[in-house]
């Protein structure tokens, strides 16, 4: 009765112990823990965690590692390329991790997100965005003809955009641009915009490399800052990717380069 304790005390030691092994390959252990790791992993990624993903993760590593096994057998592991692309694949994985780290040591918070999102609107102030008109002809003259037809008020906007514009695609809608920042312009064409008021042509035709434009700027209005709710996402990635590469930067100028 003494010994049967003794062994039935023994099997439960033991069984914890060899819990920690998934499987054997050659007598090479597959350990619980890298199991998990892997079904973690993949259920990070948006794997549902099903007893048929367990099964397929465990063959996947009984596969892996018979491979591997063969490989070392092989002596493939002491080619040279294979040792770099080795040891750039562990470099790679350690970066990665002590990012990883990093971002969850120091994380983007809710309230320096919206502390950005304030600065941001603040330094934006008020941008104007110009519902504009033009007509694109090839010379002065031509232009200078029409702006003195427009200013005597001898013929329509849209009718001469119609007949004469060389921008087909304004042409058809009566040489309208639509609403837009001076900025989407090119740089003659977006200085004269931002200096003519609401309502008015610019005092004379304005060249640019696409030939001589005749312009109205029919209206103008604010630009409202995108919600905080449309663009929190967005803003809380540029500043995660800004610390790592402050972080990255932090570190190469603490390090002895020679």
């Amino acid at each position: 009765m003494k010994r049967f304790a003794l062994l039935i005390a023994a099997v439960t030691i033991a069984a914890p112990i060899y819990a920690q092994n998934v499987a054997t390959v050659n007598g090479q252990p597959i350990t619980q823990q890298a199991y998990d790791q892997f079904i973690k992993l993949l259920s990070a990624q948006g794997a549902p965690d099903t007893p048929q993903l367990r099964d397929q993760v465990k063959e996947e590593m009984i596969n892996r590692l018979v491979m591997v096994q063969a490989a070392e057998k092989a002596g493939i592991t002491k080619q040279p390329d294979v040792q770099t692309e080795l040891e750039l694949a562990r470099q790679g994985i350690l970066v990665r991790a002590l990012m990883a780290d990093y971002l969850e040591k120091n994380p983007v918070t809710e309230e320096k997100v919206k502390a950005e999102y304030e600065k941001l609107k603040k330094e934006q102030g008020e941008v104007l965005e110009y519902n504009v008109r033009h007509i694109l002809v090839e010379d002065e003259a031509t232009a200078n003809n029409l702006q003195k037809q427009l200013k005597d008020k001898s013929a329509k906007f849209e009718d001469l955009a119609k007949a004469q514009s060389k921008d087909p695609g304004s042409a058809a809608q009566g040489g309208s641009l639509g609403w837009a920042s001076a900025d989407n312009y090119v740089a003659p064409f977006a200085e004269a915009v931002k200096n003519t008021p609401k309502g008015q042509m610019t005092d004379k035709p304005v060249q640019t490399q696409f030939g001589w434009h005749v312009i109205e700027v029919v209206d103008a209005r604010p630009i409202a800052f995108p919600p905080f709710a449309e663009v929190r996402t967005q803003l809380e990635e540029m500043m995660r990717q800004q610390a790592l590469v402050q972080y990255q930067q932090k570190l190469r100028s603490e390090a002895k380069i020679n």
